[in-house]
């Protein structure tokens, strides 16, 4: 732990050192900004997780992925899909390399690491000063970038959480695919309010990540999970099976507003920086984006305030959609398999990144439940009395 008798001086704060701050690490470094005081202020320790994204045939991550699928299966009340997702890929990383070259990244740019709990944020206009947890000054910067979770400053009209645990399994004999994987399998017994499903992501013949997950508002104990694991592993039909790491997590799914910039040298990063898809979960490729923009801008000599992760009308249409899937107007492996089978892979996951036109979304909103999804529309495009919760 580093301990200063006065505030370090800095151009720049990372507050929280997970994911979304180590991706502006390496993008400052590969930006090359020259002469900027950067510092982190965090106590370490960050727990390993997996990230899953869609990408094009060629990535800057290329060498470190876990692993890249150009197809993949989706199992819906239908049945099986097989999904060609050429041009794109599905790819995974692990967080460690994520990290490891961020901590490059920082020895190369000479940042200073602060290893304490930041607490209060006092922003005068001109300069942020960071206190540590028992209200100690320990760093004073120009601009802070903060990624500590917090709730939405307004509450919507659905809060869920998509909440998973996996297992890190290794066969002695080789029984995965590891050229194909399984991105949704609706085939787990769905929970009363919610939708569950399993999916399966082979890094070699012999090794996989197998992962039970629910979109709904409350997490499972231990003992759900493990079972919902081991059922779904039968269903799989897989036996034999070491299980060498288990990993889980909790991801707001909601139409909430996040305070992207809580003040006026604050800015927020992940998902308290609106990087969350609401509909999805999925947030690694927002991450990455408001990092490159952000190192971008300091570059270029101006404020690191990347632009929102979605459109406004994309976050919309979330709002839709979970209220659907929450007041059970609409069954989401249902409204999952139209959108795939009713549209090519790439549109889908084009509008999953955030990156359709108006004229694509139009088409994928005519593949889902038409009636039950305009009645939802309308419920979202009143007012909203409160958020509802468990």
């Amino acid at each position: 732990m580093v301990r200063t008798l006065r505030p370090v001086d800095v151009d720049l704060a990372l507050v929280g050192y997970g994911g979304a701050a180590s991706l502006v690490m390496s993008a400052l470094r590969d930006q090359g900004v020259p002469g900027l005081r950067v510092a982190t202020v965090d106590p370490g320790g960050v727990k390993a997780r997996t990230w899953a994204f869609w990408t094009g045939a060629a990535d800057p991550l290329d060498p470190v992925l876990d692993a890249r699928w150009s197809g993949v299966d989706l199992y819906g009340p239908g049945g099986r899909q097989r999904l060609d997702l050429d041009p794109m890929r599905y790819a995974m990383v692990r967080s460690d390399p994520i990290f490891r070259q961020a901590e490059r990244a920082a020895a190369d740019l000479g940042a200073r690491r602060i290893g304490t709990t930041a607490g209060r944020l006092d922003d005068d206009g001109g300069a942020v000063t960071v206190h540590d947890a028992d209200g100690t000054a320990v760093l004073r910067a120009r601009w802070v970038l903060d990624s500590r979770p917090v709730p939405p400053a307004k509450p919507g009209r659905t809060f869920w959480l998509q909440h998973f645990r996996g297992w890190w399994v290794r066969s002695e004999r080789p029984i995965f695919d590891p050229g194909s994987a399984i991105l949704m399998d609706f085939r787990t017994p769905q929970p009363a309010r919610g939708v569950s499903f399993g999916y399966v992501l082979p890094t070699s013949a012999n090794t996989a990540l197998i992962e039970y997950t629910e979109f709904s508002p409350n997490r499972l104990d231990d003992a759900a999970y493990e079972a919902a694991l081991r059922s779904y592993i039968r269903l799989l039909g897989l036996r034999d099976l070491t299980v060498d790491e288990v990993e889980d997590g909790a991801i707001p799914m909601t139409d909430g507003v996040f305070d992207r910039r809580p003040s006026p040298r604050v800015v927020r990063l992940g998902t308290a920086g609106g990087a969350t898809r609401p509909s999805t979960g999925y947030t690694f490729s927002a991450m990455r984006r408001q990092a490159t923009e952000i190192a971008a801008l300091i570059k270029a000599g101006r404020d690191p305030v990347p632009a929102p992760a979605y459109p406004r009308r994309h976050l919309w249409m979330d709002a839709v959609a979970l209220h659907a899937w929450d007041r059970g107007l609409v069954s989401a492996p249902e409204f999952f398999e139209r959108l795939f089978r009713r549209n090519p892979p790439d549109r889908v996951l084009r509008f999953l990144d955030g990156r359709t036109s108006p004229a694509e979304e139009l088409a994928l909103m005519a593949s889902t439940p038409l009636l039950a999804m305009t009645r939802a529309a309308a419920r979202v495009s009143l007012p909203a009395r409160r958020t509802r919760r468990a």
